[in-house]
């Protein structure tokens, strides 16, 4: 086994230098993305949290970073991973039930997840400004 020398006819592995990126390929590696992305927002969730339970100064220092414009945007970002990561999920439990494996489908609802993600982020963010008044 030891001087074992690869052939030309031996199969490759694939990769992504092979595989050509595909919209399904790209969702997988998004759902993959957004979890760890919430794992970590997760922890600022906790942090606000944390803040609102200690005292009123600490909180208003918690809240100035995030009502800055870089927290309103990792908010932002925090939603949208929040939304796709469950449209994704809802993708997966169809998927499970053995239903929606044929190609136009599995395109379709990978679009509409993708579209739907953006969309209902903008809709939250949307009525957040509008009860608060600032839209």
């Amino acid at each position: 086994m030891a001087n074992a020398r690869p052939t030309a006819n031996r199969p490759l592995s694939p990769h992504l230098q092979i595989y050509k990126p595909m919209l399904t390929m790209m969702m997988s590696i998004a759902h993959r993305i957004t979890g760890a992305a919430l794992y970590f927002g997760s922890l600022l969730l906790a942090w606000w949290l944390i803040a609102a339970a200690s005292s009123e100064g600490y909180y208003d220092f918690v809240m100035g970073l995030a009502g800055g414009f870089f927290g309103r945007l990792v908010l932002f970002g925090y939603t949208w991973a929040l939304i796709h990561h469950m449209l994704g999920g809802f993708r997966h439990f169809i998927w499970d039930t053995g239903k929606g494996f044929e190609l136009p489908t599995v395109e379709a609802m990978a679009r509409t997840s993708l579209m739907a993600g953006f969309g209902l982020t903008i809709a939250v963010w949307a009525v957040g400004y509008i009860v608060m008044g600032k839209l």
